[in-house]
Parts: C-alpha cells; sequence; structure tokens
C-alpha cells in the first residue's frame, strides 16, 4: 500500500502515514501536533500551495469565505461540522478571500462562500453558495467517487 501524504496544519511540514495506520492518530514528525484535529484549518495562499502540492492519498477541501459574508458565517460551523465525517479521506482548510485575494483570483472564485475540492493537487469539483454539513460530505463524497481523466 502507498503511505498518504499529509501537511501539519500547525509547522506545514509534510508527514507520510502508512495507509495501514488509522490517520486520524497520527502526530506531525516536527512539531508533535495532530495531523488531522476534527477542525478546519486556516490558511494563507502560500500554505494552500503547500497542501496542494504535498498532499498524497487524501483530497483537499477549501472553503473560501469572507469575515463580511453573511452566508460564508452561516456555512462556517457546517464546514467545522464536515470535517469530523470527512477526515482524514479529505483536508478541510480556510482562505479567507480578502486576505488572499491573488489566490482567490488564480482559483478563479467569482462568488463566496465557495468550496474547491483537490485531488492530486488539480481542482476535480466547485461549488458557490452555502450548503450545509451534510450536503458539503455528500457534494464531497460524490465528487471523489467520480473517476479523474
Amino acid at each position: 500500500m502507498t503511505p498518504r501524504q499529509f501537511v501539519c496544519p500547525s509547522c506545514g511540514a509534510t508527514n507520510r502515514s502508512p495507509a495501514e495506520r488509522d490517520a486520524l492518530k497520527a502526530k506531525c514528525g516536527r512539531c508533535g501536533e495532530p495531523l488531522f484535529t476534527g477542525h478546519p484549518a486556516d490558511v494563507s495562499g502560500e500554505a494552500l500551495k503547500v497542501h496542494r502540492r504535498a498532499t498524497q492519498g487524501a483530497a483537499v477541501l477549501v472553503d473560501v469565505w469572507a469575515p463580511w459574508c453573511g452566508p460564508c458565517r452561516t456555512m462556517g460551523p457546517q464546514f467545522a461540522a464536515a470535517a469530523a465525517a470527512l477526515e482524514p479521506t479529505v483536508r478541510l482548510l480556510k482562505l479567507n478571500a480578502d486576505e488572499e485575494g491573488a489566490t482567490t483570483a488564480e482559483l478563479g472564485v467569482s462568488g463566496i462562500p465557495a468550496l474547491i475540492l483537490f485531488r492530486d493537487g488539480q481542482i476535480v469539483a466547485r461549488q458557490a453558495g452555502a450548503m450545509t454539513a451534510n450536503q458539503i460530505v455528500a457534494w464531497t463524497t460524490q465528487a471523489l467517487a467520480r473517476p479523474t481523466a
């Protein structure tokens, strides 16, 4: 089995986790913090690039949001609740559109909240608008079940 690879949300170090081990119990080899906490991690544009490039054997789901956005604030707790259902198959990250305008533009985000799902560093699905935790889990699961090109 190919080892999975995750980026530590605390220090940014890349960590390998054997497929036969429970990644939910994994700790960072550099800082000792858990690799998964059951909560999305806030990221900068640069940190998102690291997660996209280094994550292997799992997907990365990004919530692009802004503090002034009512639907974003409504969806925030729902996105956090989805983390418990999706980790460690999916790493959940939050990107503040106000602080990371260049990254938001690079990703082609035209409306927030926006979910962008990456597999092997590539966008495999995107969705704009607020969703419940169940909808986020179902949408992510369906998108990951589709074959890659």
